[in-house]
């Protein structure tokens, strides 16, 4: 072999072109393996990971689905507020599986047919949320015997969803009236303990006198119990028949009976604000959407918020 002088000797070729070939094409190999083991071992972690989570959140999803009671079960279906379903129950007009049962906090299975005047109900899948301002000689429920008016023949173009009225507002009361299908937020607007704020503007038969201005806000006992008022107020010093008035208390004609209490009539009476909600720029009679924001500051209302 030709020997090759030092000072060229980075110049000369050590390895023919075949094995610096080879060898390129081995390291390539060598690294192909590679690259391949570490994917398959990342996998397997990823699986490993996905079989361990997978577990907690069947637990938590099943009780939700198998052991809904039946009250609940008929809110969550737009039939009435979880509270009137349980009345409904009690009646004997709710049928599981083509047997009536008289017990609201039966656990609806998955497989369970419901009927409520036999007539099959499922949950709501898209939630509805419609703020009216009702106009009087409109009565607040789903359907009437008598065939007289009720709030939803004002919002029957609005959704095909079934949807109730929360809480009640009645014939002769005008205003802010939330109907929905939400029963979970129903049940929290119209559960005494949360104490959800209404605010009416009432106007009576007579200016309302100083002595008996301050019984209705020292607090008057009705023959239901304590009708407890959080503001009264003049809402016209120069005509003290016109009044505002802020109660918590949900209890049917309340307002109406705390005046009729120290004999006074009411002629007039409309809730001009319940829930934070207030029927700014809805025409009489007239209806619109919640917004998102309501929505959520509703819910806020439901959790106790005062």
């Amino acid at each position: 072999m030709k020997k090759i002088d030092p000072r060229f000797a980075k110049f000369a070729s050590k390895k023919s072109n075949a094995a610096i070939k080879e060898a390129f094409k081995q390291e390539k190999r060598q690294y192909k393996k590679e690259r391949a083991a570490f994917f398959e071992q990342k996998k397997a972690e990823a699986a490993a990971k996905a079989t361990q989570s997978a577990a907690p959140k069947i637990e938590r999803k099943t009780p939700a689905t198998v052991q809904m009671p039946l009250n609940k079960y008929l809110a969550h279906s737009g039939i009435c507020s979880r509270r009137d379903a349980a009345d409904l129950i009690k009646d004997g007009k709710v049928k599981v599986n083509a047997v009536v049962t008289l017990e609201p906090g039966y656990k609806v299975l998955p497989a369970d047919v419901i009927t409520v005047n036999n007539k099959k109900v499922t949950p709501a899948k898209n939630l509805v949320y419609i703020l009216l301002n009702k106009p009087k000689d409109y009565i607040t429920t789903t359907d009437d015997p008598q065939k007289r008016k009720t709030v939803l023949d004002l919002i029957k173009n609005a959704t095909t969803e079934r949807v109730y009225p929360v809480g009640r507002l009645d014939r002769n009361t005008s205003g802010v009236l939330l109907i929905t299908n939400d029963g979970e937020l129903a049940q929290q607007l119209t559960h005494p303990s949360n104490e959800i704020k209404k605010i009416y503007a009432a106007t009576l038969n007579k200016p309302l006198e100083k002595k008996d201005f301050d019984k209705i806000l020292k607090g008057v006992v009705l023959e239901d119990g304590p009708a407890p008022v959080d503001v009264l107020a003049y809402s016209d010093m120069k005509d003290k028949t016109q009044i505002g008035i802020e109660i918590h208390n949900g209890r049917n004609r309340i307002v109406r009976r705390i005046f009729e209490s120290v004999g006074y009539d009411v002629k007039n009476l409309d809730r001009v604000m319940f829930g934070g909600l207030t029927k700014k720029n809805i025409e009489r009679g007239k209806f619109r959407f919640l917004t998102e924001k309501e929505v959520r500051n509703l819910k806020f209302f439901g959790k106790g918020k005062k």
